[in-house]
C-alpha cells in the first residue's frame, strides 16, 4: 500500500505528467507586450517542383498589431492590424480597411501568430500537446468557411510561437518559422510610430 501511495504522490507531483491545457497555452502566448524577430517561410504549390521562399522581420504586439517586413525575394512592408492591412510606401501607410474576407484573413492570421487560443476555438477544434517548454498545437476546422480553405493547421513553439504549417483544401500548404526571437526587446521608433495612429 505504502508503494502504491508513493507511485501515486510522484505521479502528482511531476509537472510533466499534469494535462498542458489550451487556456493555459493561451496565458504563456498572450503575456509578452512585445514579440519580434526574423522570419522565413516556404510555400508549396503543387504546380510548381519548388517551394517559394521568402525572409525578412517582423514585429508583433498582441494587441495592436504585426508590422510584417518582408526583404527577400523583394522589399514589402506591411502593417496587419484588425482594422486591416495596409502597405509602407516609403513615406506612408497606405490601404487600410478591407472587405470582409480580408478582415477574417487578417484576424486569422494576428491570432495564429499572437497565439490567441479563445478566438481560434470559434474556428477550430484545438488539440494541445506536449508541455510549456515545447508544445504543439493541431487545429481542425469546424466552420464551413475554414474547412473550404483548410485540412489542418498545425502551430509550434514554447514561449512563443516557433512554426506555423497551414495546409489547404486544395493541397498547397505553407510552413512559417520564426528565429532570433526577442521577447519584450527595445521597439525602434519606426515601430513605435507605425502603431501611434
Amino acid at each position: 500500500m505504502k508503494k502504491i501511495l508513493t507511485t501515486a504522490a510522484l505521479m502528482l507531483a511531476s509537472p510533466l505528467l499534469w494535462a498542458f491545457s489550451a487556456a493555459e497555452l493561451a496565458q504563456i502566448l498572450q503575456k509578452p507586450a512585445s514579440v519580434q524577430g526574423a522570419f522565413s517561410q516556404q510555400r508549396y504549390l503543387k504546380t510548381l517542383p519548388k517551394p517559394m521562399s521568402a525572409s525578412g522581420r517582423f514585429v508583433l504586439l498582441p494587441r495592436k498589431g504585426l508590422i510584417w517586413h518582408m526583404q527577400q525575394p523583394f522589399d514589402n512592408r506591411l502593417r496587419v492590424r484588425a482594422d486591416g492591412i495596409m502597405q509602407w510606401d516609403g513615406k506612408n501607410w497606405t490601404g487600410g480597411a478591407g472587405n470582409a474576407a480580408q478582415g477574417r484573413q487578417v484576424g486569422l492570421f494576428l491570432d495564429l501568430i499572437g497565439g490567441n487560443v479563445q478566438a481560434l476555438e470559434k474556428q477550430f477544434d484545438l488539440n494541445v500537446s506536449g508541455t510549456p517548454q515545447k508544445w504543439t498545437l493541431r487545429l481542425m476546422p469546424k466552420t464551413a468557411l475554414m474547412k473550404q480553405i483548410f485540412t489542418s493547421v498545425e502551430i509550434e513553439g514554447d514561449s512563443v510561437v516557433r512554426r506555423i504549417g497551414l495546409n489547404e483544401k486544395q493541397g498547397d500548404r505553407t510552413v512559417m518559422r520564426f528565429h532570433r526571437v526577442q521577447i519584450d526587446g527595445e521597439l525602434d521608433a519606426a515601430v513605435k510610430a507605425s502603431f501611434a495612429d
